[in-house]
């Protein structure tokens, strides 16, 4: 395993076309199913980062803007902005596009934190992350600062 990664070694996209299972009977896709969708793609990222397996051990925010419906490409992003020792926050991006039509709409963001596990189910130290743009370097202190502010609250 390598000590340091770049950002961009462990971008992970997920789409999918969203089904009648998947949906209410009004045709509306379950946030329950985006929320699983979500936490499948921020598993490869960090999957891929680490290059262990991993767990979800929290999500910070998870906020739907736009619905879903019966026919329409569900588009995931997820990206690594922090790395502590084990553990990792993913920034996941999620739209949706209206196949019909090509518009594309913003469906939910969410931030996870995903832990790193060795083969017996403890957690090991994760590669460092190698920032290289503005963007990353902004995203990785705000992704620091939510964190420091979550492990606050669990301090109480």
């Amino acid at each position: 395993m390598r000590d340091q990664k770049m950002v961009r070694e462990s971008i992970s996209i997920l789409s999918q076309v969203m089904a009648p299972k998947d949906a209410s009977h009004y045709g509306n896709v379950h946030g329950g199913v985006i929320m699983k969708l979500i936490d499948e793609v921020a598993f490869v990222a960090a999957s891929r980062h680490s290059r262990r397996n991993v767990v979800t051990a929290s999500i910070d925010s998870l906020s739907f803007e736009n619905p879903v419906h019966v026919g329409d490409l569900v588009i995931l992003r997820a990206q690594i902005n922090y790395v502590g020792t084990t553990s990792m926050e993913i920034e996941v991006n999620a739209k949706t596009e209206r196949l019909k039509t090509g518009e594309i709409f913003p469906v939910a963001t969410a931030h996870l934190t995903m832990v790193a596990l060795d083969d017996e189910g403890h957690p090991v130290k994760v590669p460092q992350l190698i920032l290289q743009t503005e963007e990353e370097k902004r995203k990785y202190q705000e992704a620091k600062s939510l964190r420091e502010e979550r492990l606050r609250k669990f301090k109480k």
